[in-house]
């Protein structure tokens, strides 16, 4: 199976949910780096986008990590979803030549379509919250190590 090129929304979703199971002690970057199995510059690239949208906080040195602001109860995976991507096309639109008809053509129903599709994402998102995450994927009866 082909594995994605972009894993900014899952590794988003991971750190959120390290995070509120966590909560209310801070993690670092490298913690949840190596629970994801990614890089931890590269989790902190995530987290700076999640920070802008109101989602985390950080505070540096020794002692410091990061922390969820959000509700994990009221904060939805669209809402994740939205940080991460905002507008963005899903279909990755590109530009035509003005005078190609056919292209033209193309653009327009492409653009339709991906507003569709960008909508029913973000309906499917709507319905699963933080918290439902970490009840199902971290009980805390498992003892499990992050």
């Amino acid at each position: 199976m082909a594995r994605p090129t972009n894993t900014r929304f899952a590794v988003a979703v991971h750190a959120l949910t390290l995070l509120a199971d966590a909560a209310p002690a801070s993690m670092s970057s490298e913690e949840m780096a190596g629970s994801a199995r990614s890089n931890p510059v590269y989790v902190r690239r995530v987290l700076g986008v999640l920070r802008t949208a109101g989602l985390v906080a950080s505070r540096p040195g020794v002692g410091g990590g990061w922390h969820l602001l959000a509700d994990p109860a009221t904060t939805t995976l669209a809402d994740v979803w939205r940080a991460i991507y905002g507008g963005d096309p899903l279909l990755g639109l590109h530009e035509t030549a003005p005078d190609c008809r056919v292209g033209r053509a193309i653009q327009a129903e492409l653009a339709r379509i991906d507003r569709r599709a960008a909508q029913a994402v973000e309906a499917e998102l709507e319905g699963t919250t933080v918290a439902q995450l970490v009840a199902r994927a971290a009980p805390r009866s498992s003892g499990a190590v992050h």
